[in-house]
C-alpha cells in the first residue's frame, strides 16, 4: 500500500501541468494550451509571431506587405510569411479549379463596403471580375508581381489557418508534444490532453450556441467556414462574405458551414473556403478523388431543416 501510494505521489509530482495562454489578434481571439514540464511561458514569442504575420498579411493595415503590394505593381518579401501562403494558395487554386482564389480581393473589398454602407455591392461585381484570377500574378521565393494593374490579394480565407501552423511550429521547436493551438476557431492539435484526445465542438449555423457534434482530434487540424456569421440582407437579398471568384456572386446556397479536417491548418482553411464556393454537391464530387481531406457539412434541407453529411473518418472521430 505504501509503495503504491508513493508511486502515485511521484507520478503526480512529475506530471506536467497544462498551461493556458490567450489573447487577441487578427480581429479575433487566440488560445493555446500545452503541457510543459519546464512550465515555460511562450507569450512573448507568440505575440511576436502574431505581430509579424499581421505586418505581413493584414489587408486592414495600410503598412502591411500585402497592402503595399495591393497598392503597387510588385514587392519583394521582407518577412518569411508571404511566400508560404502564396504557394499554398496556388496549390489549392489549381486543385479546386479556381474555387479558392486570393485575388478575389476587389470583390471582398466591395462586399465590405456594401455591408458597411448597407448598399447593393453586387452591382459592381461584373466590372470587378476583370481583376480576379490567380494567373494575373507571378511570384517566387523573393517577391510577387501583378500582370494587370488593379489586381490585389486577400488572404482572409487562409491566413488564420496558416497562423495556427506557425504557432504549432513554435511549440514543436521547443519540444512540446501535447498541445492545442487555436486562432479564430481554426485549430490544430498534437498529442493528448490529460491522456485523452483533444475535443472540439462544431456549431449549429442556425443556432450557434448549440453544438451539433464534438470531435476528438489527435495530430490533426480542423477549420470551419460559413456565411452565417458574416453576411447582410438588403431588399430581401442575402449577401455573404465568401464570394465565388468566377462569378462574383456571394449569395449563400444550401451549404451553411463546412468543417475541414487535414494534417495542417493552412490546408484545411484554404479548402473550407473553396468548399463553401463549390457547395454540397461540388464538395462531395471533389472528395471522391481525395483521401487526405475530411469534412463535416451542414446544409439546409428542402424544408429548411438543418442536415449533416460527413466523411466516414469524421464519423469515427465523433464522441
Amino acid at each position: 500500500m505504501y509503495a503504491v501510494y508513493f508511486l502515485l505521489l511521484l507520478r503526480t509530482a512529475i506530471a506536467p501541468s497544462m498551461i493556458h495562454l490567450e489573447g487577441s489578434a487578427q480581429g479575433t481571439t487566440w488560445h493555446i494550451q500545452y503541457e510543459d514540464a519546464q512550465q515555460r511561458d511562450f507569450t512573448p514569442q507568440i505575440n511576436r509571431i502574431l505581430q509579424d504575420i499581421d505586418q505581413c498579411l493584414s489587408v486592414y493595415r495600410k503598412d502591411s506587405e500585402i497592402s503595399l503590394f495591393n497598392n503597387s505593381l510588385s514587392i519583394e518579401f521582407q518577412l518569411p510569411y508571404f511566400y508560404p501562403v502564396l504557394k499554398k494558395s496556388a496549390e489549392i487554386y489549381a486543385a479546386t479549379g479556381g474555387a479558392f482564389d486570393p485575388t478575389v480581393m476587389p470583390l471582398t473589398a466591395a462586399y465590405r463596403q456594401g455591408k458597411r454602407t448597407h448598399t447593393p455591392w453586387w452591382e459592381k461585381a461584373d466590372s470587378l471580375l476583370q481583376y480576379v484570377g490567380f494567373s494575373r500574378i507571378r511570384f517566387d521565393e523573393t517577391g510577387v508581381h501583378k500582370l494587370k494593374e488593379g489586381v490585389s490579394l486577400d488572404f482572409d480565407g487562409i491566413a488564420q489557418g496558416y497562423t495556427v501552423d506557425v504557432l504549432a511550429a513554435l511549440l514543436d521547436s521547443n519540444g512540446i508534444r501535447n498541445y492545442m493551438a487555436e486562432v479564430g476557431g481554426e485549430v490544430r492539435c498534437k498529442g493528448l490532453k490529460n491522456g485523452v484526445p483533444w475535443s472540439i465542438g462544431i456549431d449549429d449555423p442556425v443556432h450557434p450556441s448549440v453544438k451539433l457534434a464534438t470531435v476528438q482530434l489527435h495530430d490533426m487540424a480542423a477549420t470551419t467556414a460559413g456565411n452565417y456569421r458574416d453576411h447582410y440582407e438588403l431588399n430581401g437579398a442575402v449577401s455573404g462574405h465568401i464570394i465565388h471568384p468566377k462569378t462574383g456572386y456571394s449569395r449563400p446556397d444550401s451549404l451553411l458551414s463546412v468543417t475541414v479536417f487535414a494534417a495542417d491548418a493552412v490546408t484545411a482553411d484554404g479548402y473550407d473556403t473553396a468548399f463553401m464556393v463549390m457547395g454540397v454537391a461540388g464538395t462531395k464530387r471533389f472528395l471522391e478523388k481525395r483521401n487526405d481531406l475530411d469534412v463535416y457539412l451542414v446544409y439546409a434541407g428542402a424544408n429548411g431543416d438543418v442536415k449533416v453529411w460527413m466523411t466516414e473518418r469524421v464519423r469515427k472521430l465523433i464522441k
